[in-house]
């Protein structure tokens, strides 16, 4: 594997985490809300994600190989599952008995994914740090 290659693993590391850091963001900030354009109850949103892997020919061994080149997001994820009811007579979205279908996302459960998605991220970058300054090291050995 190349520097070339850890580095685009990295990277696209790094896209997938900031975009599960986005998604938890809007889980946190729709924690309450009720309605949404689409009618009901804003739903918890989950980024998919699978390997990306690239089928090459190796001359040394004569074979077919597949060497991942990183994630890639396929779909954010509406959970439709486990919406929270609540008795709220006054609130404007309560049915006629006076409950209130509430979003299904955990505050809890949103900061742990929270940490979790921001330890990944800084174990991504200073990953890619790592490739880009051994790169660096080289291209100051051709030179001496």
């Amino acid at each position: 594997m190349s520097v070339f290659n850890s580095m685009k693993i990295n990277a696209s590391g790094l896209t997938l985490e900031r975009m599960k850091l986005d998604t938890i963001s809007s889980n946190i900030a729709n924690v309450n809300t009720t309605r949404t354009e689409d009618g009901g109850p804003y739903q918890r949103k989950e980024v998919v994600f699978e390997e990306m892997v690239k089928t090459q020919y190796n001359e040394q061994t004569k074979m077919r190989e597949e060497k991942t080149m990183g994630v890639k997001v396929t779909e954010i994820y509406e959970d439709p599952d486990n919406m929270r009811i609540v008795y709220d007579p006054d609130h404007p979205d309560a049915d006629e008995e006076g409950y209130v279908t509430m979003p299904n996302v955990n505050l809890l459960d949103e900061m742990v994914d929270l940490i979790q998605a921001q330890r990944t991220y800084e174990a991504n970058a200073t990953a890619l740090k790592a490739s880009k300054g051994m790169l660096n090291k080289a291209i100051e050995i051709s030179k001496g």
